[in-house]
């Protein structure tokens, strides 16, 4: 009987992304004794008040007292930037809580202390629809390192470009608004060296990230002209110039690439929790190798260049069986004027 009220929490949950990191986004719905719906809320913004608190905190009157709250995660019980969100559903005297998933932060463990308080608690509810909207929080969490997204758009036969690198514009116009909408959710996009020589995208995002192993990029590109710039580079190298919204991240480099292991380490210590990797065919291939790209972003446009006439999304694989191919699920097929989204997860291994 929850679902219907599950989904909306969901869809709340939602109008948080991109801005709660690293949190999770959470939605909370509060129907009275009676089982009307009385107040919804959700996590805005880190910082701010967790979903509970935001719909309790709406409700004056105590018709909430005897009530249910219904939570697309399980409710926090630590003190963070806010208190436990448990002590308030105590406090204003609700008789059941239902969640959709249980909490993955070792640091919550909420059931007991409302059981303990004469509270009803039925979890469980969506689970799975649940656990895909908090994939990067849980990835935080049971990973210790970023949740990497990658995007590509590609012809039918699967080319970025032509072999000359012309590629504007393999899609439409709506399934590039698409692009930059995802882009806006990850805390940081990442990018190559030969990416910004060859497009000079400028990617209007907060943070950038570019491996640059030789530091052979020209500091006048789109790239460097807004938000603030994380350079990538060989630590044996030492920058000669640089800007007032770069830093260099000097790490190390194995068979002439970038360790991207080391390189998300250190972005998961300083709380850099997602990843929007844009780059071309060589790149995306080796970040595929590595077995930590999350899920894929495809863009596929109705069009055909031939087997010998462009380059492929993701080069450098050399495979002769077919079990030996990297495998992912499909999560989503999404309509956009004459192309389509396919958004693929990582398959279980």
């Amino acid at each position: 009987m929850y679902e219907k009220y599950m989904k909306e929490c969901f869809e709340l949950a939602k109008k948080g992304l991109g801005k709660t990191s690293p949190n999770p986004i959470v939605g909370c719905i509060v129907l009275d004794k009676n089982g009307n719906k009385i107040s919804e809320g959700y996590h805005a913004k880190y910082g701010e008040n967790h979903a509970e608190r935001d719909a309790l905190l709406k409700l004056k009157n105590g018709e909430e007292k005897d009530g249910t709250i219904i939570v697309s995660l399980e409710p926090c019980s630590h003190f963070g930037k806010t208190p436990p969100c448990v002590d308030l559903i105590i406090e204003r005297g609700l008789k059941k809580v239902v969640f959709a998933m249980k909490d993955v932060n070792p640091l919550v463990s909420s059931i007991q202390k409302l059981k303990d308080n004469g509270i009803e608690v039925i979890y469980g509810i969506l689970e799975e629809e649940a656990k895909e909207l908090n994939e990067v929080f849980i990835t935080n969490m049971t990973e210790k390192r970023p949740f990497v997204a990658l995007k590509t758009a590609t012809t039918i036969d699967g080319k970025i470009s032509t072999k000359t690198g012309s590629s504007k514009w393999i899609t439409s116009t709506e399934a590039r608004d698409k692009g930059r909408e995802l882009r806006k959710i990850y805390d940081a996009v990442l990018t190559t060296s030969s990416t910004v020589i060859a497009d000079n995208p400028n990617f209007n995002n907060d943070l950038k990230i570019l491996i640059d192993r030789t530091l052979k990029v020209d500091l006048k590109k789109n790239f460097f002209k807004t938000g603030k710039i994380i350079i990538v580079h060989d630590k044996s190298i030492k920058p000669e110039k640089t800007l007032g919204n770069i830093e260099y991240l000097p790490c190390s480099v194995k068979d002439n690439k970038i360790d991207i292991n080391e390189v998300l380490n250190i972005l998961f210590e300083r709380k850099i929790m997602s990843i929007f990797v844009e780059a071309g065919g060589t790149f995306n291939g080796s970040m595929v190798e590595t077995r930590l790209v999350d899920k894929i972003y495809h863009f596929v446009a109705p069009k055909i260049l031939g087997d010998n006439s462009g380059k492929s999304a993701f080069d450098g694989r050399n495979i002769t069986k077919i079990n030996d191919c990297i495998n992912y699920k499909v999560q989503n097929v999404e309509r956009l004027e004459e192309d389509i989204l396919i958004t693929y997860k990582k398959a279980a291994e």
